[in-house]
């Protein structure tokens, strides 16, 4: 757990027993892990150093109060990453000065296997600082987006996520739960009719497109650094984004037995239909991915058209769009 803070695993072992047995001896604790003497006292002085522990004339040990003594750590750990994200600035510049009338090699890296993209996928996103972008399609080979690990801490750090979703991709399976989630915490989503290919850009230094199967049956990809291709790419994307629809989903589900209408506009329920149909979705898919049955979905669309004065789904839609039931842009 405190591994992190540059803790060893036996430090982190006589520190937690120490925390127990106030004022205790190393040949006590020794004796308590059922550890060398030697390792003991190897982390005893590791300890002390830090600060952590603190040690008597007479040979005993105890520990400092944690909230005081980690949380010092703990603060130069973090001014540490301060400095290292600020050389990460600097180091940026200098390879991206440094590259500049490369070879085609030093631009381009080709990465064969799920293992290798899934990495390189992950480290695209971790090397972002202000903005990454995506295209989404099925099938989801290296990384699915319920696993994508590297969004939410990217987030954390400030970094603001856009992704253009295929529409073939709304019909896999949990992919609406995942999306609310991703809309949750500030990703901004839109489908596209069809795009043509898997993609996520970082910032505009670094570029990630899968390729089709090497001879041998493996997934191949490319990384691409800052390129004449990487502007293709940056700018196929914002042109992309522009056409395609916004997609907005509220949060909670609703079961089928507790949904209630609105006497006057739509429920979260409502807007989550609208939105998908207006991506382009069935209704079977719709309903699929809402929870509810066909029948359910037709009767709340109904229920819309009545509130709106109108007779068709296309009025309806204009209808959706014009009084601000969907977003737009």
């Amino acid at each position: 757990m405190l591994d992190v803070l540059g803790l060893e695993p036996d430090d982190e072992r006589v520190y937690r027993a120490l925390l127990g047995r106030p004022d205790s001896t190393a040949t006590l604790l020794s004796d308590l892990l059922v550890v060398s003497r030697a390792h003991v006292d190897k982390a005893l002085s590791r300890l002390v150093e830090w600060g952590l522990v603190i040690g008597s004339a007479d040979e005993r040990f105890t520990t400092a109060p944690p909230a005081m003594a980690l949380g010092a750590l703990i603060s130069q750990r973090r001014d540490g990453l301060r400095v290292a994200e600020q050389a990460l600035v600097t180091f940026a510049e200098e390879h991206r000065a440094a590259m500049t009338g490369s070879s085609i090699n030093d631009l381009i890296e080709v990465v064969t296997g799920v293992d290798a993209i899934r990495h390189r996928f992950l480290q695209v996103q971790q090397a972002a600082r202000t903005q990454v972008r995506t295209f989404i399609t099925a099938p989801f080979v290296a990384v699915p987006p319920d696993e994508n690990t590297a969004e939410p801490v990217a987030i954390r750090r400030g970094v603001h996520f856009r992704a253009v979703l295929d529409r073939a991709v709304l019909a896999e399976p949990g992919i609406i739960t995942d999306a609310i989630d991703s809309l949750h915490n500030g990703v901004q989503l839109r489908v596209a009719d069809q795009l043509p290919m898997k993609l996520v850009l970082a910032d505009t230094d670094l570029g990630l497109v899968p390729l089709a199967v090497t001879p041998a049956g493996e997934p191949g990809a490319v990384l691409l650094h800052r390129s004449g291709l990487l502007d293709a790419l940056d700018a196929l994307f914002e042109t992309v984004w522009r056409t395609a629809h916004p997609l907005q989903l509220s949060g909670t589900g609703e079961s089928e037995t507790t949904i209630e209408h609105a006497a006057d506009g739509p429920t979260d329920l409502d807007r989550r239909i609208l939105a998908l149909l207006l991506a382009g979705l069935t209704d079977p898919t719709a309903a699929t991915q809402l929870g509810l049955s066909p029948r359910t979905l037709h009767r709340r669309l109904r229920h819309l058209m009545d509130i709106a004065g109108v007779r068709t789904r296309m009025q309806l839609g204009g209808h959706a769009i014009q009084h601000g039931w969907v977003e737009t842009h």
